[in-house]
C-alpha cells in the first residue's frame, strides 16, 4: 500500500481578480519590450500584423512560462503568510462534520 504524506495546508486556487491581476503582471512587461525589441524589424508594416507578431510571440511566453512561475510564487507567498499567522490545522475527520 502507498504511503500518502499527509498535507498540513490545503491547496489553495487564487480568486479570478488575484489571476487576472497576475496575468497583466506578466503581459505588460513583455508587450512593452516586444515592442521596443520589434520596432526596428517591422519598420511600416500594417498595425494588424504588427500585433500578429507580437502576439505570437508574447501569448505563448505569458501562459507556459511567465504566468505558471508568478503564481508559483504568489503561491508560496501565501503559504509562508499562513504559516507565519500561525493558522489552525485543518483535521479532516472533524471537519466533515
Amino acid at each position: 500500500m502507498p504511503r500518502s504524506t499527509p498535507n498540513p495546508l490545503p491547496r489553495h486556487v487564487p480568486s479570478v481578480h488575484i489571476r487576472a491581476l497576475l496575468t497583466w503582471l506578466a503581459i505588460f512587461p513583455l508587450v512593452s519590450v516586444g515592442m521596443l525589441a520589434l520596432n526596428p524589424l517591422w519598420g511600416d508594416w500594417h498595425p494588424v500584423l504588427r500585433a500578429l507578431l507580437l502576439t505570437a510571440v508574447v501569448v505563448p511566453l505569458a501562459v507556459y512560462l511567465v504566468v505558471p512561475n508568478l503564481l508559483r510564487a504568489y503561491g508560496a507567498l501565501r503559504t509562508l503568510a499562513v504559516t507565519r499567522r500561525g493558522a489552525p490545522s485543518i483535521d479532516p475527520e472533524t471537519a466533515a462534520d
